[in-house]
């Protein structure tokens, strides 16, 4: 789990000694120290998430607000998405990408309204992600980074119940929808969304109020705290990508499945084409297709399928490599996700996984495995 292996102390957020209080299992991610599970264990907590609601931190992740008449139009220059045009009060995913083509972060852009873009990037790319904005947009929009806030997730299907109880105006928040709201006596930016494939919300909170909030969330019968052992897992059943893993600065939007995320106005015939680094790579692997797609995969054993695993074809030849796996707490089997050639990115196309020496049947597969429940009213 861990996305460090450095020895210097590790950072605490807001919600360190609740953690603490609770009995979690703290461990090194990200340069920060993060619940892994708690008392309760991965497969509960995972359970609890898909059937009730479980909070998460996620205050290890970076927030930014970029603000200025200009800010959309800048941030436009940095990401194949429409920004531009994103509604007020709406919120989208996006991904930094570089001249090669490749994915630096993936990150979230909500329009909170007055000229202000809010962003959420990944906590391991935070530092260069903050840095690779102000070297950019410096020059056209104010680049301010909200380091005095927390970030906690409420997912499940129980969380829009709960949400209402503390603000009622949530209960109206479709999926992607963003808004203000006042939480604990203080103002949070609140969005309908997540990383578990339920229905949720992401509520960003001054620091100094973290706690309170948090515990206000885990007074509501329905709410547990979740660890990072249960969201990997959650994030994995639903087929979204882990940065570092299966997004890196060596492989492209194409490449890693997320056409879906590729505006179309931005898009080589659409009405704002190109201008954000890697484009033109970009454009060409649209029209002239790729040498390898990400895919879901069904390990065909009750044998975990985990990263780094090769891939190979029936005569033993490698086509792919593993980059997510797990079990998967909701099907009852292993899942995994990964890279291979294109020509056997097919659902249902059989496949060998190497795990310690010995092989494993796979089978390429549709993602997400299991269906995302996002609330779209």
């Amino acid at each position: 789990m861990s996305d460090t292996t450095s020895d210097t102390p590790a950072l605490r957020t807001p919600l360190y000694d609740l953690h603490v209080s609770l009995g979690a299992k703290m461990v090194p991610f990200a340069g920060y120290a993060m619940p892994v599970q708690y008392p309760t264990g991965i497969i509960k907590e995972h359970t609890h998430t898909r059937t009730e609601a479980g909070l998460f931190d996620v205050s290890h992740m970076g927030q930014v607000r970029l603000s200025g008449p200009d800010a959309a139009a800048a941030l436009e220059s940095l990401v194949p998405v429409d920004i531009i045009d994103l509604p007020v009060g709406m919120q989208r995913y996006a991904v930094f990408t570089n001249e090669a083509g490749g994915v630096m972060d993936d990150l979230m852009v909500a329009n909170a309204g007055n000229d202000s873009l809010f962003v959420v990037v990944n906590a391991g790319c935070k530092a260069q992600d903050i840095a690779h904005m102000q070297k950019h947009l410096s020059g056209r929009c104010t680049v301010e980074v909200l380091d005095d806030r927390a970030l906690l997730a409420l997912q499940g299907p129980a969380a829009a119940t709960v949400m209402a109880r503390l603000a009622p105006a949530t209960a109206e928040m479709i999926f992607m929808n963003f808004m203000s709201v006042t939480l604990v006596g203080v103002e949070c930016y609140i969005s309908r969304s997540g990383y578990t494939g339920e229905d949720g919300y992401e509520i960003s909170v001054p620091a100094d109020k973290a706690e309170a909030l948090a515990r206000e969330l885990l007074a509501q019968p329905e709410v547990l705290p979740i660890g990072l052992g249960a969201r990997d897992s959650l994030r994995l059943e639903a087929g979204l990508c882990l940065y570092g893993h299966d997004l890196d600065v060596n492989t492209s939007p194409v490449e890693s499945s997320l056409l879906w995320a590729l505006s179309k106005p931005r898009r080589a015939d659409g009405a704002r084409p190109g201008g954000y680094p890697g484009a033109e790579i970009i454009f060409d692997q649209i029209a002239n297709s790729v040498s390898r797609k990400r895919v879901g995969l069904l390990p065909q054993a009750r044998v975990p399928v985990r990263e780094g695993a090769e891939i190979v074809d029936a005569t033993g030849r490698q086509v792919g490599v593993v980059t997510s796996g797990s079990f998967g707490p909701t099907l009852g089997a292993p899942v995994a996700m990964g890279y291979v050639d294109t020509a056997l990115a097919k659902p249902g196309t059989a496949l060998t996984a190497i795990v310690r020496g010995k092989p494993v049947p796979i089978e390429v597969a549709k993602t997400p495995f299991v269906p995302q429940r996002y609330y779209r009213g």
